[in-house]
């Protein structure tokens, strides 16, 4: 075999494919989405719950840092952290914000964040829905069996249905 033909297959072989997270994919892509709203990093969005704990991180999530416009100064001016709240828990929210204002500050490691404004909406991010406890077909059965005065069927079907529901709980 020829030297050249070789050394090209020794160099194939060191260039195997292998399967890439998909963090590593897009995440330039994040990376440019996140500071068009002012996030250096994705890390305050993503880790927001070790961040600031999982009771304030149930009822609120960042939606922007707005940093104030300066002509270079250093070291920077603090920023306002604008975070999506749930209309209910905006104002334990807006009690704890000086707690939020310290631990994303820990986080940072220095004083980037000065207060934090409130944007009541849903949340984007929603837990999975509960599941719907499966109906007991035998008691319903039972009670549209018991209602001999409605001629309809699927009336005194749906009757049971909704008797049995309301008996489950």
């Amino acid at each position: 075999m020829a030297p050249d033909v070789a050394e090209q297959r020794a160099v194939n072989k060191l260039r195997k494919s292998y399967a890439r997270p998909l963090a590593d994919l897009i995440g330039k892509t994040l990376a440019d989405a996140f500071a068009k709203q002012g996030f250096a990093s994705t890390e305050l969005v993503t880790r927001w719950a070790d961040i600031v704990g999982a009771d304030i991180a149930a009822h609120s999530e960042p939606m922007r840092i707005q940093w104030p416009h300066t002509s270079g100064t250093e070291p920077p001016e603090p920023a306002t952290l604008v975070l999506r709240v749930e209309g209910p828990a905006a104002i334990e929210i807006q009690h704890l914000s000086g707690v939020i204002v310290e631990r994303v500050n820990r986080f940072f490691g220095w004083q980037a964040v000065a207060r934090v404004a409130l944007r009541q909406a849903p949340l984007a991010r929603r837990s999975a829905r509960q599941q719907r406890p499966v109906a007991d077909s035998a008691a319903a059965e039972r009670i549209s069996a018991a209602m001999t005065d409605i001629s309809d069927d699927n009336l005194r079907a749906a009757l049971g249905r909704l008797g049995a529901a309301i008996k489950r709980t």
